[in-house]
């Protein structure tokens, strides 16, 4: 269920109609992963079982979640009904309709990463770059050449005195570990040739 305030009746009522042998029920809302009783169903459903759900929603939080989640049952050999929405993938026709939300899933997932894609590139056709800002410039570089064949200096003590991180210099210093020895990265001593 979704919030504290709601009741289990109307649920526990319905599937104990419909026949359900053992009755899993979590009082959390959020990822469908945070779910402990959700974990157990699935761990203690066998091949030939069918899982049964009052409703759609009270299973997956997305309609992304609820394919998966049921597409994962299915090669397990385990049916899934849902009574409110008198969904039952043990039969052809429900099947279908499963197939028609997977089908669905898929597109909404294709539209949202399209649409992402266009803006991004209509934010760099703007002029507008995305990403984190970069934080390092070319006096932190020198500063950090500077240090680097000092041996008493760490490469994590030099970056935090120059306030970046050391995967920072590392990406934007080629050659960083032999500077680290004093020796002129192969680089520089490549475009000397």
């Amino acid at each position: 269920m979704s919030t504290g305030a709601q009741k289990l009746d109307r649920q526990l009522d319905a599937l104990n109609a419909a026949g359900c042998r053992r009755i899993f029920a979590d009082k959390k809302s959020g990822k469908n992963d945070l779910w402990p009783e959700l974990k157990a169903c699935h761990a203690f459903l066998t091949p030939a079982d069918t899982l049964v759900v009052a409703e759609l929603p009270r299973y997956g939080g997305s309609l992304q979640d609820l394919v998966a989640m049921v597409g994962e049952l299915r090669k397990r050999g385990i049916g899934f009904t849902s009574l409110h929405e008198r969904l039952d993938t043990t039969t052809p026709g429900g099947r279908l309709v499963f197939h028609v939300f997977a089908a669905l899933a898929e597109f909404i997932r294709e539209l949202i990463v399209s649409g992402a894609r266009e803006g991004r590139a209509a934010a760099r056709a703007r002029g507008k770059v995305g990403g984190r800002p970069t934080v390092i410039n070319a006096d932190i570089i020198r500063a950090a050449r500077d240090m680097l064949p000092n041996p008493e200096r760490s490469i994590t003590s030099i970056a935090e005195l120059l306030g970046v991180s050391p995967g920072t210099l590392y990406n934007h210093i080629p050659g960083l570990q032999e500077l680290r020895t004093g020796r002129v990265p192969s680089q520089l001593e490549a475009g000397t040739r």
